[in-house]
């Protein structure tokens, strides 16, 4: 049973840990300087995460997943009209551009995801969780019929999930939106009447 004073630790320790892996990366990222960052010592880190590095991991996983998520509301749960996806998109455009290589779903799905079968299960259910809003968004914005009725709603989710994914990944490479806003302009333009 943790306290709120001890929840609140637990937290820190986590927000600092993924600031410093979006500045830095898993690799370079040490206990000392989540620790550092979050004004702990390692006693209090590993007392909190007692399986040590890969349970803080899987922490900043999680938490990195719920920002992305909680990022793009209340746009996602709107996606009704071209109105409601044009704003989303810019949302997401300007999220990003404004995030550059720090970005946490960069971090969640090249960095974090990659360490562990326990992380990409976590990157795995954000992107299923993600790809169900985008889906619901289709086939509402298809019952109101300003959508092509004849797109299979799922692989249309799948496909803006994964312009995003890869427009992110090319951000991290060049610093560039360039390639992000291409993509969610084709698969819009391809969606909408």
């Amino acid at each position: 049973m943790t306290t709120r004073k001890g929840a609140a630790t637990r937290q820190r320790i986590v927000e600092a840990a993924a600031a410093e892996i979006r500045e830095r990366g898993v690799n370079a990222t040490t206990l000392d300087d989540v620790g550092s960052r979050s004004g702990t010592g390692k006693g209090q880190i590993f007392h909190y995460f007692p399986q040590g590095r890969e349970e803080l991991l899987l922490a900043v996983a999680t938490h990195e997943a719920d920002r992305v998520f909680d990022g793009q509301q209340p746009y996602l749960d709107d996606l009704t009209s071209r109105a409601a996806w044009e704003a989303w998109r810019d949302l997401i455009v300007r999220q990003y551009r404004d995030q550059g290589l720090y970005c946490p779903l960069g971090v969640l799905i090249s960095d974090v995801g990659r360490h562990s079968p326990a992380s990409q299960a976590i990157a795995a259910q954000l992107v299923r969780r993600w790809q169900e809003c985008v889906r619901a968004g289709v086939k509402a914005t298809q019952a109101a019929g300003e959508a092509d009725p004849g797109l299979d709603a799922d692989r249309t989710a799948a496909a803006i999930i994964g312009s995003i994914q890869g427009g992110v990944t090319v951000l991290l490479s060049t610093g560039s939106t360039e390639h992000l806003e291409a993509g969610l302009n084709f698969c819009l333009d391809r969606l909408l009447l």
